[in-house]
């Protein structure tokens, strides 16, 4: 059995080997990236000794609305120009910020050496002093670019995290992974990981294309999902289901078409529309605004509604949102998801929706679908989830 001692051996020895392939590639004095000038602190800052390395960043909302903090070990200076005890203090000064709501850590690996990586006894302390407070609320952890450093690391940890604290850790191996994950847009990602991800990108193996008969496991793939029809009488069939309680399992079906016309339907049917009649003329408004104000327009009128209806519609819209994002394939653009689901989220109180009114109907949807963390990411009410 392997002591913890050993491990810890291991740990630096891997490191080491580690350091030693990249500097094949590389000058060892390019290791350190500055940080970004639009993010360094003012010289008043109560941790400008440690804030001013750029090593640990607010980097806004991801697509939930949680605040985004990023920690950057290519940012770390050697060891003896920095506090480790001032780094600790730092990067609880920063949560304590947001801890009482949720968020998510970014860990970007790279750039880890060891000239200025912490000791193994930093991090027990680290996770030590780090109390309930500040687990209960991080709601992911994601590791990029982690190598077999990283898995020594976690199995010298692994008897003193909680199983809890544990399933919060995800690995990523590359940043378009993390695109699907986080506010890609808004994160801070150092110039030296970036570079470094380009580089393993390019011995990425290419990935399996799908079964030309295949549905499940590429729902979002389907060309035309949401567009093309079910037979009318499975759908009937798994009303029934739903409203008697039963289980649906749309396996049984080999159809992806079924559950997105049950999808439908159900917004379709209910006895107010999800967006509710009063908002019904805001959005025939919409047209009359501004183009570069339409946004926040959109914005102002779903954080108007009540919080369950914005519940219901900020998970449709996000799952709407990754749909539009496999458009190239399935050929559902937000523009074309809107053409499908506005009519099926707003409509008025008496009469129907004329022909006329179905545009600023369309372009609204359109907005909700592809500006979907802009719209969204203010408002988190409690009972959020995601899909």
């Amino acid at each position: 059995m392997t002591s913890v001692s050993d491990l810890e051996q291991l740990a630096d020895i891997e490191l080491q080997r580690e350091e030693d392939e990249e500097e094949e590639e590389e000058e060892d004095e390019k290791c350190v990236t500055d940080a970004p000038s639009s993010v360094l602190p003012d010289s008043s800052h109560p941790y400008y000794d440690v804030a001013r390395h750029g090593v640990i960043q607010v980097s806004g909302d991801d697509l939930y609305g949680r605040k985004q903090i990023v920690f950057s070990s290519c940012c770390l200076p050697p060891s003896h120009q920095l506090n480790h005890r001032r780094l600790l203090e730092f990067l609880k000064f920063t949560l304590d910020q947001y801890v009482e709501m949720d968020y998510i850590l970014v860990y970007f690996h790279h750039g880890l050496r060891s000239s200025n990586k912490p000791s193994l006894e930093w991090l027990r302390e680290a996770y030590d002093e780090f109390d309930r407070k500040y687990k209960k609320n991080l709601k992911t952890l994601y590791v990029v670019h982690p190598t077999n450093f990283i898995r020594i690391v976690w199995n010298i940890f692994k008897p003193l995290i909680s199983h809890k604290f544990g399933k919060k850790l995800k690995y990523v191996n590359f940043l378009d992974e993390l695109r699907d994950h986080v506010n890609y847009e808004q994160l801070v990602v150092p110039a030296d990981v970036l570079r470094y991800d380009t580089t393993r990108s390019c011995e990425r193996p290419p990935p399996r294309p799908p079964l030309p008969s295949q549905q499940f496991g590429v729902s979002l793939r389907t060309e035309g999902i949401f567009r093309r029809s079910a037979r009318v009488q499975i759908i009937k069939d798994v009303q029934k289901l739903y409203n008697l309680g039963k289980p649906v399992n749309f396996d049984e079906f080999s159809d992806v078409h079924v559950p997105a016309v049950i999808l439908k339907t159900f917004l379709r049917d209910l006895p107010e529309p999800l967006l509710t009649f009063r908002v019904y003329g805001q959005v025939q408004d919409v047209l009359n605004v501004e183009s570069s104000l339409r946004v926040s327009r959109c914005r102002h009128i779903v954080e108007s509604l009540p919080e369950l209806n914005f519940i219901v519609l900020k998970f449709l819209m996000c799952f709407l949102h990754m749909v539009s994002q496999q458009s190239i394939i399935n050929k559902m653009s937000p523009s074309n998801l809107a053409c499908v689901f506005g009519v099926n989220l707003v409509r008025p109180r008496h009469g129907s929706i004329s022909l006329s009114d179905l545009t600023p109907i369309n372009v609204f949807t359109e907005l909700l679908v592809e500006h979907f963390a802009a719209v969204f990411g203010s408002r988190c009410p409690p009972g959020q989830v995601t899909p």
